[in-house]
């Protein structure tokens, strides 16, 4: 079993949406990130590199990036955006992996 930490940012981003969609977010961390979350699935994937984080969870329009410390069974939440077609928001404002 894992231990999920959110970042500062993280936290942030989480608190810009709504709290139904603040609550969905979280039910999918906590769903899909608790067991193996360096597995890859439909709702995760390992990202290439990039500035932001290694791997990125898929939950309907949110998108959850996060990296895994396996050592120390850790999920470290980075950063929480949303989708729209193929541009990625963080916080409102366009983000570009």
């Amino acid at each position: 079993m894992y231990t999920i930490a959110f970042t500062a940012s993280a936290r942030e981003d989480i608190r810009w949406f709504r709290k139904y969609d603040q609550q969905r977010i979280i039910a999918a961390i906590e769903r899909q990130l608790g067991d193996e979350p360096d597995v890859p699935t439909q709702q995760r994937k390992y990202l290439r590199p990039n500035q932001l984080a290694r791997w990125e969870l898929r939950a309907g329009s949110y998108r959850i990036f996060y990296d895994v410390l396996v050592e120390d069974t850790v999920v470290s939440i980075l950063a929480v955006g949303y989708k729209e077609g193929n541009t990625l928001y963080i916080r409102g404002k366009e983000y570009v992996l």
